[in-house]
């Protein structure tokens, strides 16, 4: 998957997870926790998520990797790359 691609994914989980949040405004850049509404069961429904979607295993030390979207899709894009070439 494309970064872009594993943005609109992580988008598409959060708009499952916190559904009266307006995400168009979302900036990369600034943590999940400061700009959403999310505590820590909605933040592990988003790792959850990932894992049944795309059966990516995320390690709690890892979580860190999670806290903005810019970090998520850095951290997301090999293991994506990877799934993709199970694929295939």
């Amino acid at each position: 998957m494309s970064p872009a691609e594993i943005r609109e994914e992580v988008l598409d989980i959060l708009s499952d997870i916190a559904p009266d949040e307006d995400l168009s405004q979302l900036d990369d850049e600034v943590r999940f926790r400061e700009q959403l509404e999310l505590d820590s069961m909605d933040f592990l429904d988003i790792v959850m998520e990932l894992r049944k979607r795309h059966r990516i295993q995320i390690p709690e030390d890892d979580y860190i990797n999670l806290a903005s979207m810019n970090t998520t899709v850095a951290y997301l894009e090999p293991l994506m790359k990877d799934i993709e070439r199970e694929k295939v």
